[in-house]
């Protein structure tokens, strides 16, 4: 099997507050791959959490209500047999698989970013692009992605948790953080900007913690900078690693603080209708620092796929931000120098799902001898 007799499933959707925005750049890939003549199918994934198959030549409106007319139901099963997606059981009760060979994941933020899905097409022996569950869990976290940079050496801003009565590890206790505002305050568990704000101290940032949704599952805190630019390089890991051009994201007023939701996605074709400058004007020793410490990442964090990594600047200095590991519109606007066509970076998605797989599971050593010599349980609970 290659690339272009492989049978393709692009997945978007998902409960995640990116739902739309994953819509956006599922049906940008699933369109790609249908001109090019692949045999490709959409599989929606709602917010409630259902699975359905779409055509792949189906567009942004046709979402707005929900399920799109014409949707099949479909399910993700597990077992010996008939593991994978299967449609809804037919008049004899059967399920009927869905010939997959390989899932294009354009699912951005919440399970479908966090190692979730990677997980569950794990366990169903589907081929998948993208990280696996320990890279996309890593690059969802951002107080251990921060925490695993800093190790390893890569310059980061500090970043702690952010808790209600300011006690906890990390917390820096109830007289501060042990940096000065003003703050940012981000959601420890999700992608792009959503739930982000900037405060001007820290009573005001542990009020938050209530009144912003994003923020209930966990907050991270860092010292707000506003002589910080926001800079963003692609990566891809098949068929070699390579870099793409560095871009300076634009935000949408001189007086915005932070690059919002709406300057990111809100443009009519997610990532890639963002305002920018591409490639980025910086000086040469900046450009090789952040191509250095955008390698370096790839490996920490066990980047598959195609992978943004942000940063931010002041022109001089760098710090790694974070690593999206399903990028909006997967990235593909940032690759004009290398010039990568779309078609051909979805192709190194697909080549490298197909024959670099994440997971392998093996029950090798369980042979049954703990188990002769292990008595009675009773015995074992006395």
């Amino acid at each position: 099997m290659n690339v272009t007799t492989a049978k393709v499933a692009v997945a978007f959707g998902g409960p995640s507050p990116e739902h739309d925005v994953s819509i956006l750049t599922g049906l940008q890939a699933a369109r790609e791959l249908a001109e090019a003549r692949r045999d490709v199918i959409g599989l929606y994934w709602t917010k409630t959490g259902e699975w359905f198959r779409v055509d792949a030549s189906l567009e942004a409106a046709d979402f707005l209500d929900g399920v799109p007319r014409g949707a099949q139901p479909l399910q993700l099963v597990t077992g010996a047999e008939g593991a994978g997606f299967v449609a809804g059981a037919g008049r004899l009760g059967r399920t009927r698989p869905l010939p997959v060979d390989v899932v294009v994941n354009c699912c951005h933020g919440g399970p479908g970013e966090d190692g979730t899905l990677q997980g569950a097409l794990d366990l169903v022996g589907v081929a998948y692009t993208g990280p696996g569950v320990a890279g996309a869990a890593l690059g969802m976290d951002k107080l251990a992605f921060a925490g695993v940079a800093q190790v390893a050496g890569l310059p980061v801003l500090p970043r702690v948790l952010l808790h209600k009565d300011g006690d906890g590890p990390g917390a820096g206790g109830r007289g501060g953080l042990g940096f000065a505002g003003p703050y940012i305050v981000k959601p420890r568990f999700g992608g792009s900007s959503i739930g982000v704000e900037v405060v001007a101290d820290l009573d005001t940032a542990r009020a938050r913690l209530d009144a912003n949704a994003h923020l209930r599952a966990g907050a991270v805190v860092e010292p707000y900078r506003e002589d910080l630019f926001d800079l963003n390089v692609a990566a891809r890991t098949w068929p070699e690693a390579q870099l793409s051009a560095i871009e300076r994201p634009l935000r949408s007023t001189a007086a915005a603080e932070i690059l919002g939701y709406a300057d990111k996605y809100v443009g009519g074709e997610g990532m890639a209708s963002a305002p920018r400058q591409l490639p980025a004007e910086l000086a040469p020793t900046l450009v090789e620092a952040v191509r250095d410490a955008a390698r370096a990442v790839l490996g920490l964090a066990g980047v598959r796929g195609v992978a943004r990594i942000d940063f931010l600047s002041d022109g001089t200095s760098l710090f790694v931000n974070e690593v999206n590991t399903v990028p909006g519109s997967l990235a593909r606007y940032l690759w004009v120098d290398p010039v990568l066509p779309f078609i051909d970076l979805l192709d190194g998605l697909i080549g490298e799902a197909l024959g670099r797989p994440p997971a392998h599971y093996t029950a090798s050593g369980a042979d049954g001898t703990v188990l002769r010599s292990a008595g009675g349980i009773a015995s074992k609970l006395a």
